[in-house]
């Protein structure tokens, strides 16, 4: 299995970004799949999900602000990032999660300037 995350960089606050992740070795179209980050000194939070059915879920901080979406046939995952906020700044970890397994890809760094 391959997860290979891109379009993370340093952008000012208010700008956007973004991430695309391609996956390889497993059967995408009906894995949940999604986008997790981690700051410095935190935990791994959950950024937005969507299932296989494609509904979505999406935390607190960033409705409004991400648009998460997939395209089964590319077997890819975006992140649409807007109005990036410094507390956005983290490593973005693409995830898939098939038949109660977890699978990480190596993360995209995001830097946002105040």
């Amino acid at each position: 299995v391959q997860l290979q995350a891109s379009g993370g960089g340093l952008v000012q606050a208010g700008g956007s970004l973004r991430l695309s992740c391609a996956a390889a070795g497993l059967a995408f179209s009906d894995s949940s799949v999604g986008w997790y980050r981690q700051a410095p000194g935190k935990q791994r939070e959950m950024v937005a999900i969507i299932t296989g059915s494609s509904g979505t879920n999406y935390a607190d901080s960033v409705k409004g602000r991400f648009t998460i979406s997939r395209d089964n046939a590319k077997r890819t995952l975006s992140l649409q990032m807007n109005n990036l906020k410094p507390e956005d700044a983290a490593v973005y970890y693409c995830h898939v999660k098939r038949w109660g397994v977890n699978y990480w890809g190596k993360g995209t760094l995001v830097t946002v300037s105040s």
